[in-house]
């Protein structure tokens, strides 16, 4: 069996490189995905199951102050119309249900 030269070795260690490069961006991507969905889903707990009204208002006006700038896409605004309609009704002194 022939000997490998020092430049395959580094060329199929670059290749490796890459793979694992490839791998590691994957596993950050899904890990900031399940952060932004964890995060996510305790704001919308919070609105809709907190005990202090105050925070809940707050929170309700930052969201509907900034999510407007925030949304591009007209589908990811309607996916926020029920937050949006109860930050409005948490404001008014009604409570969205």
């Amino acid at each position: 069996m022939a000997r490998k030269t020092i430049v395959q070795r580094i060329a199929e260690l670059e290749a490796r490189k890459k793979t694992l490069k490839a791998r590691l961006g994957k596993q950050e991507r899904a890990q900031d995905t399940r952060r932004k969905v964890l995060l996510g889903a305790l704001v919308l707990h919070r609105l809709e199951h907190s005990r202090f009204s105050d925070f809940t208002r707050r929170l309700g006006d930052w969201l509907r102050k900034e999510l407007p700038g925030f949304l591009v896409r007209d589908g990811d605004k309607a996916l926020f119309d029920d937050v949006l309609d109860q930050a409005e009704a948490t404001e008014g002194g009604g409570r969205a249900e």
